[in-house]
């Protein structure tokens, strides 16, 4: 069933990301010279935000279930742990 109450603003949502890549785009076709340092730095950037929200996904899951598995405090605590554990081992 269709909430109405969600679509409009992922409706919104969709259309403003559709905007923003045109938007980039056209602003790609008129620049005359590459900068290869400007270049970089924003995918550097674009990476860095797709790999947070990634991130952010999983880590709500996985507070989940090991709240499920520990309980509420230990399962807190578990998730930062072995997040910033599986950081500090890649």
């Amino acid at each position: 069933m269709l909430d109405i109450n969600n679509f409009w603003p992922a409706l919104f949502l969709t259309i403003l990301a559709g905007l923003s890549t045109g938007i980039g785009s056209i602003i790609a076709c008129f620049i005359k010279r590459t900068n290869t340092q400007v270049l970089s730095i924003a995918l550097g950037f674009s990476a860095g935000v797709m790999i947070y929200v990634s991130f952010m996904e999983i880590l709500k899951e996985a507070n989940v279930e090991m709240t499920i598995f520990f309980g509420e405090n230990k399962g807190a605590w578990a998730t930062a742990l072995v997040f910033f554990g599986g950081i500090a081992i890649v």
